[in-house]
């Protein structure tokens, strides 16, 4: 199969390009460097691969790269933490729905044509940003208030896109909401501003990076948002990768939406307590609670079911090898001193 992964570049990007080529497939990426600046990966020295650097936004770019793929996934998008998309509240929603409808015009056109069979929308966790049901099903969604942040509302957005584009052209989706990615490959955002907790600027991007980074760097007492009580499943990029393949591959996803998440529920206390032990040993951990965003969803519970049921995955990876494997890569980018 012949799949075009817009945002190839990035954190799950390259965690689903290494995934899709592993798996036989060929693959063309898209990318435009726009949040970490330029990097080489290994994959785009594999000979089923071509990357293209290009704007997700020209439609007649994307045109071009969709003669002769079977499917597409457009996983390009202004995305980071949650001091990420607070910073950039009005610039990630504007350019994310110049990009998402940039995508899915291409794609009705290629559909249209004969050649691409199904769009797979990456979307998010935060569509679920005001549920109260937990473990959150698949359609959820539909059924609580819509997201207070602009980021979850545009990522619900993307949702409603791949609605449109089957009612009114029958392009077939599937409809991929990852949970909270932990991995190698995330380095500090390209950003003009800096924010700082305590003593320590962050990294514009998700919370294990920043705790871990905040931890080699001496804090203490480190600081955290909030009471630390909130309520996480941190789900290692080579599993969502897995599951997002599986959503490609497997004719039962065909327009059906699916949560891709571990099933273990994790507190942010808890995460910096873990990191802080396999950091520091047994020093004393101690902490302060800094204000929280307005956003900072308390509890994010995914019921991974549906997954299981019909697309026979699980994610696998605990959240201690995750950590074994991804603190000793920050350590490497604190040193160099991209993080």
């Amino acid at each position: 199969m012949k799949i075009l992964v817009t945002g190839s570049a990035g954190f799950i990007g390259g965690y689903l390009v290494e995934e899709l080529l592993r798996a036989g497939h060929e693959v063309v990426g898209l990318d435009n460097f726009s949040k970490y600046g330029p990097v080489h990966q290994a994959s785009m020295d594999h000979p089923r691969y071509r990357f293209v650097q290009g704007d997700a936004k020209d439609a007649a770019l994307l045109r071009e790269l969709l003669q002769g793929v079977d499917q597409m996934v457009a996983g390009a998008a202004r995305i980071g933490g949650i001091s990420y998309f607070h910073e950039f509240a009005y610039d990630l929603l504007a350019e994310n729905e110049r990009i998402t409808a940039a995508a899915f015009d291409a794609a009705i056109e290629a559909h249209k044509a004969g050649t691409l069979k199904k769009m797979n929308v990456i979307s998010s966790s935060m569509v679920y940003e005001n549920a109260g049901v937990w473990p959150t099903p698949e359609g959820e969604q539909r059924r609580c208030p819509p997201p207070s942040s602009t980021y979850g509302f545009q990522k619900l957005a993307t949702e409603y896109f791949a609605q449109g584009a089957w009612e009114q052209y029958k392009l077939p989706y599937t409809i991929i909401r990852p949970f909270n990615c932990v991995g190698i490959g995330e380095r500090r955002s390209a950003s003009h501003r800096d924010i700082l907790s305590g003593n320590v600027k962050l990294a514009m991007s998700h919370v294990v990076p920043d705790l871990v980074q905040k931890i080699l760097k001496g804090q203490d007492p480190l600081h955290i948002l909030g009471d630390g009580h909130q309520v996480r499943h941190y789900t290692y990029g080579a599993d969502l990768a897995l599951g997002i393949r599986l959503c490609i591959e497997k004719p039962e996803a065909v327009n059906e939406d699916f949560n891709i998440s571990t099933d273990q529920s994790t507190t942010v206390l808890a995460l910096a307590e873990t990191i802080w032990k396999k950091i520091r040993g047994d020093a004393p951990f101690r902490y302060v609670s800094d204000a929280p965003f307005p956003f900072d969803v308390q509890k994010r519970v995914p019921n991974t079911e549906k997954a299981a049921r019909m697309l026979g995955f699980r994610a696998t990876t605990t959240l201690d090898e995750m950590l074994d494997a991804v603190i000793p890569w920050i350590k490497e980018q604190v040193d160099r001193g991209t993080l």
